[in-house]
């Protein structure tokens, strides 16, 4: 799902990264379409806290996800204005809501670890691994993962 380049070392993978609460975040690159600051955001009744709003962005209507309340941290009260990544889920767009951007990072595919067993379990279960980076870990975000956000009585149905 990565975008891959060959060089002399190896296979590379090329992330966004983002912020959240404090822990960096890797997203593919092939998976971003955007990053924009979402504005007129409008709730959507009864949906779940995980779901922050909609808005249209350019014409298109984009599901906003709270990526703090999907791993289940508190919300921020810094007073900035969060950021969206933009991405596309089988013709549907959705942006996850971040508290900061960072820089496109390319990192050999082989520095990809297993997600380690004392990875927080909410990080853990929307995590497609992890790159040890100079004094911190950036996990890889699994964008398939994070979007299921359909609850199980509706999948039956």
């Amino acid at each position: 799902m990565t975008t891959k380049t060959e060089t002399i070392e190896g296979a590379v993978a090329e992330y966004v990264t983002a912020v959240i609460g404090g822990q960096l975040f890797g997203l593919p690159i092939s998976r971003v379409q955007d990053v924009f600051m979402p504005e007129r955001l409008t709730r959507v009744p009864l949906a779940s806290s995980e779901i922050a709003g909609v808005l249209n962005l350019r014409g298109r209507i984009v599901t906003v996800i709270d990526m703090r309340a999907r791993l289940g941290l508190p919300r921020n009260e810094d007073g900035k204005t969060p950021m969206a990544v933009g991405v596309d889920l089988r013709g549907e767009s959705y942006g996850l809501l971040i508290d900061q951007i960072g820089e496109v990072l390319r990192l050999p595919e082989a520095s990809c670890e297993e997600n380690p067993v004392n990875l927080d379990p909410r990080m853990a279960k929307l995590a497609g691994g992890v790159h040890r980076l100079d004094g911190q870990l950036m996990v890889v975000l699994d964008v398939d993962r994070v979007l299921e956000l359909a609850p199980k009585a509706a999948m039956a149905a």
